[in-house]
């Protein structure tokens, strides 16, 4: 793995190259993760694995031709080799009237601090072992608890560098923590699958080992002998784990290119209230620790906090450059990117702030509804809105959860879902994207 400075300079290297050999313009991107993963299953150790790989991407500009090749090779000579293929494969392209770089005047021209994105902590991997079998044997030990599917501990880092050649150079480092178990419950033709998982950039911030293996036993359990419901309109309430789901449904109906396309159901709802008045929903990638977080774009902009939802409104898209050309809008600091392909859009850690009633008195007068704690399948239309998902969960019976179900269907439109949703105050900062738990009235839920 390059430091982040020796990064820095074989982007700027290779982006100089492809400009003395003609280039108009170009840009290029260094990405290296490496990472070490322990997994225990039944005590034992099922498999130790050590990855790490680097590579560097490279997009030039012909006019309006543009390229884009990647290499793991950094050797001059192979950059040499890659400025060259680049640019020849751009001057053979088709031309695209809203390709190029980022605009130069909106390039980020100072350093960003204080996002705290990587931690000095390497644990060996003895350490990730001994946290997977304590997460392991915290979830064995629920009664109830019959089988393992196992259990893991990993540790990562991230070096990531970015080059211009119109005055943009930037490079940033990222750690990862996580552990998880998942394990079964019942015997037979009864056995329930669950787990529990954590992951944060510093060490310090992971949850003990105990307490995730712990919440996957009781999990799994609670979700033994399933019963069949009838069909019906009724409330749903979304457990955080699967809620965020539904805004991932909101960003994918936001982001440049769904919306050049034309493919999206929230097409003509800008400036609309989409959701109900108080729903916030906040796009922060400077949030510090944030597992999303980064101090610039895939194109070199800065990045700043921004309302999605703002009382209910939808503000605005998701831009890189490109598509904000085609809108004849600006790029909202949105871009992502890898090695290979030119850029395109997408959120940060984005969460929906919380409402003031607890769960429990969101769910307090639910005569008859869901608690859904997963979904199942990719049912869902993101140019109509239609929504359809396997689920399953806990029925809710006079305003408490009781007996699991599973095999069910819940259904509804987008939209609809979107305006009569309900935020709960149990915000917790877990995920990329984060909310409380839900409740949305209205929905059809078919049984199994």
């Amino acid at each position: 793995m390059l430091s982040l400075e020796e990064a820095q300079q074989r982007a700027e290297q290779i982006v100089e190259m492809a400009r003395a050999i003609g280039a108009d313009a170009a840009d290029a991107i260094y990405v290296c993760d490496a990472s070490t993963q322990v997994q225990m299953r039944l005590g034992v150790l099922e498999d130790v694995e050590r990855s790490e790989g680097e590579e560097i991407g490279l997009r030039v500009f012909s006019g309006q031709r543009s390229a884009t090749v990647s290499s793991s090779d950094m050797s001059a000579e192979a950059l040499s080799r890659l400025a060259e293929r680049a640019l020849a494969m751009a001057r053979e392209a088709p031309e695209d009237q809203f390709a190029g770089l980022a605009p130069e005047e909106l390039l980020l021209r100072r350093k960003v601090n204080g996002l705290e994105l990587a931690d000095d902590e390497d644990p060996e991997p003895a350490h990730l072992k001994e946290r997977a079998l304590i997460a392991e044997d915290a979830a064995r030990s629920v009664m109830g608890v019959t089988n393992s599917e196992g259990a893991g501990a990993s540790a990562g880092r991230s070096h990531i560098a970015l080059a211009t050649s119109h005055g943009f150079s930037g490079s940033y480092a990222g750690t990862s923590h996580s552990c998880y178990a998942s394990v079964l419950a019942g015997e037979g033709s009864r056995m329930q699958r669950d787990y529990a998982s954590h992951g944060v950039r510093h060490l310090a911030d992971l949850e003990h080992a105990d307490s995730i293996g712990h919440r996957a036993g009781q999990r799994a359990v609670a979700r033994l002998d399933p019963i069949k419901i009838e069909s019906g309109q009724m409330p749903v309430i979304f457990d955080p784990r699967v809620g965020s789901s539904l805004i991932g449904h909101l960003i994918g109906g936001i982001v440049g290119a769904a919306i050049t396309r034309k493919a999206s159901f929230l097409l003509e709802r800008l400036g609309e209230r989409i959701f109900g008045e108080g729903i916030n929903i906040i796009d922060d990638p400077l949030r510090t620790r944030g597992l999303r977080s980064r101090p610039f774009d895939g194109e070199g902009l800065p990045t700043k906090p921004a309302h999605l939802i703002e009382n209910g409104v939808l503000t605005g898209w998701l831009l890189d450059s490109a598509s904000a050309r085609q809108l004849g809008l600006q790029p909202t600091g949105h871009a992502t990117r890898g090695t290979g392909g030119a850029p395109g859009a997408s959120a940060t850690n984005v969460h929906l702030e919380p409402g003031s009633m607890t769960p429990g008195e969101l769910m307090a007068d639910v005569k008859r509804g869901i608690y859904v704690t997963e979904l199942i399948g990719m049912g869902v239309n993101m140019v109509t809105g239609d929504y359809s998902r396997g689920a399953s969960g806990f029925l809710i019976e006079n305003g408490a959860t009781g007996p699991a179900v599973a095999e069910i269907t819940i259904a509804g439109s987008l939209l609809d879902m979107f305006a009569n949703l309900t935020a709960a105050s149990d915000l917790e900062f877990r995920y990329g994207v984060n909310v409380p738990t839900l409740r949305i009235d209205g929905m059809t839920v078919a049984g199994g």
